[in-house]
């Protein structure tokens, strides 16, 4: 039998090995803990809302229920968007003309507000790719003998325009005979031309429809567009990565019959009124 030597038995070769298992031992230990601290650190992390912008004043898209909750297409629009990016989302209510000041100075995240893509526009904000293509047209006073934008650029004729509106831009721009009346609220709009004060309101397709639908014995929609618009979701400029998901689910979003459950949930009636019209309206 093969004797051990004295040296793999002496006591200071014990203690090193004792100390290297013990030091080992140790050494996994912490590791462990230090990656159990670094999942669970991730797993608690709260996960950043989506703060979704928009003017809840402008139903179906964007609007209060009954309990005073927002809704409409936008919103639900907004939390398909949120559950595909496994964000929460914080929509948060603000006059339309400071929606894109509060995207630029980092209040809110996105647009998601009826918004129109416009050259101006993209000139200090970034825009995803269109989702809804519509267009600018008149609700005219049914005394007013109004049959055309062109027709309504008279002197003696009050054309109203919401404030900070697309309207506003293309009145602006393109009318220089007639007088034009800005006003901050929808409402206030329709009801200058309603009672008369104003001939006519520039404002898009589906909202002169349901205010003429509201006051037939006193409005007439001219429901054929004279400017073709598109509607996007607006980001701050530079959030590349933020745009590049917005579009890959808008693209899944329409894939999957998204806008056509919307279009048929809150616009069904409208969609056929338009198409009885032969205008078209592509959601």
């Amino acid at each position: 039998m093969r004797r051990r030597s004295g040296v793999e038995n002496s006591p200071k070769i014990r203690l090193l090995t004792s100390a290297a298992t013990l030091l080992a031992h140790v050494s996994n230990t912490l590791l462990s803990a230090a990656l159990a601290f670094f999942l669970l650190s991730c797993a608690a992390a709260p996960t950043e809302p989506l703060r979704v912008g928009m003017e809840l004043n402008y139903p179906p898209f964007e609007m209060v229920d009954a309990d005073g909750h927002p809704a409409g297409i936008s919103v639900d629009l907004a939390d398909a968007l949120g559950a595909s990016l496994h964000r929460p989302v914080d929509v948060q209510n603000l006059p339309f003309d400071g929606l894109i000041p509060a995207l630029k100075t980092g209040k809110i995240d996105l647009i998601i507000s009826s918004l129109t893509a416009t050259p101006e526009r993209a000139q200090s904000i970034a825009f995803s790719e269109p989702y809804l293509h519509t267009g600018l047209c008149l609700l005219v006073n049914r005394h007013a003998n109004l049959h055309s934008i062109d027709q309504a650029d008279q002197p003696g004729v009050t054309l109203v325009v919401k404030q900070g509106t697309t309207g506003q831009v293309y009145a602006r721009a393109h009318l220089q005979r007639a007088k034009i009346l800005v006003l901050p609220k929808e409402d206030a709009c329709v009801l200058e031309v309603v009672q008369g004060k104003a001939q006519g309101f520039i404002y898009d397709q589906l909202s002169v429809f349901k205010h003429w639908q509201r006051n037939t014995n006193t409005t007439e929609a001219l429901l054929q567009p004279f400017k073709e618009e598109a509607w996007a979701i607006g980001l701050r400029q530079g959030n590349d990565a933020l745009r590049l998901q917005v579009n890959a689910f808008l693209q899944k979003f329409r894939a999957d019959g998204g806008f056509h459950k919307l279009g048929d949930k809150y616009l069904k009636a409208e969609k056929a009124a338009l198409q009885n019209h032969g205008v078209p309206f592509d959601f």
